[in-house]
């Protein structure tokens, strides 16, 4: 399944880890172990903010793409499941009899 996966870390926990030259050395180990399908980087609400796509097989994988953030920058951790183009195309019949039913 596909969640999109919003991680942001304390100014603080993050100013530490640029100070020590360690920032950029984490983020690129925990990408490379999560493989994810893409990344963006951003500031919300004044925190250093990273989005991601990845592709889980089930639940049970949550841990793994939300742990690193936890442990290495003291993150706030969000998952969204999300579906592509396809994926609603795939739901239409669900969709439809939920109109019929419900509205």
């Amino acid at each position: 399944m596909r969640f999109l996966v919003k991680a942001v870390t304390p100014t603080e926990s993050g100013n530490a880890l640029i100070k020590k030259g360690k920032l950029g050395e984490i983020i690129q180990g925990i990408l490379g172990e999560l493989k994810p399908e893409a990344v963006y980087f951003t500031a919300e609400g004044g925190k250093r903010t990273i989005y991601l796509v990845v592709d889980l097989p089930d639940a049970s994988h949550l841990p793994r793409v939300a742990e690193p953030f936890f442990l290495a920058f003291n993150a706030t951790v969000e998952f969204h499941p999300t579906m592509t183009p396809e994926d609603l195309m795939k739901a239409g019949p669900d969709i439809e009899n939920a109109v019929k039913k419900y509205s």
